[in-house]
């Protein structure tokens, strides 16, 4: 196994260009998936302890940015990763086409409505990043739009984190190839086939106009106050026991504590 913590294999450093073709999506950087299920349940355990703190102290809000191309595994990295935590306070948030209401205000209105309170652990399936992905691969704005949004969001989210919001951000990777597997098992799975919709072909089409859309945004927004991390996808094991990982670490980090007990409760009470 890597003497490197994961958090640092695949942060990215701010100032760094991203190359997706050149990450492999399969890399499991030493980790074996016949050890994985024992890591990511010991993960989810420190998890929840973590979270539990994180609640009882009501100090530190958390947000937790989940992008990545369609079959990413967005979905499946909330039902298998964040089911660690109670949902009482971890509220997600499933951004999708905006409705009437929220085009007609300003592109980050509907998503900072829903950034965490404190002691809150918030999810973004999906995010305000998807105003300078979709908008810019569908032109929906004009350039010279969404070109000015990666300094308005590194603004932003400085603006969150100064106010004292721990905010961690996860861009799923997976490959073409593992999309096209994705995309065939759903289809031919009864139970999924519900999700799959004809404009995931053509989304697919996309690929290449997304990749350089990813990689700018990436490349951009990965500041040392909220950082991008690369996760490769391709292996669902590895992309559970990864974002498990760096989560914990970065909650760590926090130091959360259970708040001093009340004086007026005594040592010892028996309750008749």
């Amino acid at each position: 196994m890597s003497e490197r913590r994961l958090c640092d294999l695949l942060r990215v450093e701010p100032g760094t260009k991203v190359r997706l073709d050149r990450i492999d999506a399969s890399e499991t950087h030493g980790h074996a998936k016949s050890d994985s299920e024992k890591e990511l349940a010991d993960g989810l355990v420190r998890l929840a302890g973590l979270q539990d703190r994180l609640w009882a102290e009501a100090k530190h809000p958390v947000l937790v940015v989940l992008q990545g191309i369609d079959a990413a595994g967005k979905d499946g990295t909330v039902h298998h990763v964040m089911s660690a935590f109670s949902p009482q306070g971890c509220p997600v948030t499933d951004f999708k086409e905006p409705s009437p209401l929220e085009i007609s205000h300003d592109y980050l209105w509907r998503v900072h409505q829903h950034v965490p309170a404190k002691g809150e652990i918030g999810i973004f399936n999906r995010s305000h990043y998807e105003d300078v992905l979709v908008v810019r691969v569908h032109d929906l704005v004009p350039k010279m739009v969404w070109k000015k949004r990666y300094d308005q969001i590194n603004d932003w989210e400085r603006m969150l984190v100064d106010e004292g919001t721990t905010i961690v951000k996860f861009f799923l990777l997976i490959d073409r190839d593992e999309q096209k597997r994705r995309f065939q098992e759903r289809y031919d799975d009864p139970t999924k086939r519900w999700k799959f919709k004809m404009s995931d072909l053509a989304e697919r089409a996309l690929w290449e106009d997304y990749a350089a859309a990813f990689e700018d945004a990436l490349s951009r927004c990965s500041s040392a106050a909220a950082p991008w991390y690369v996760i490769p996808a391709n292996r669902n094991w590895f992309r559970n026991l990864a974002v498990a990982e760096i989560l914990g670490d970065v909650l760590d980090e926090l130091k959360p504590a259970y708040p001093p007990i009340d004086p007026k409760v005594p040592a010892n009470l028996v309750i008749e």
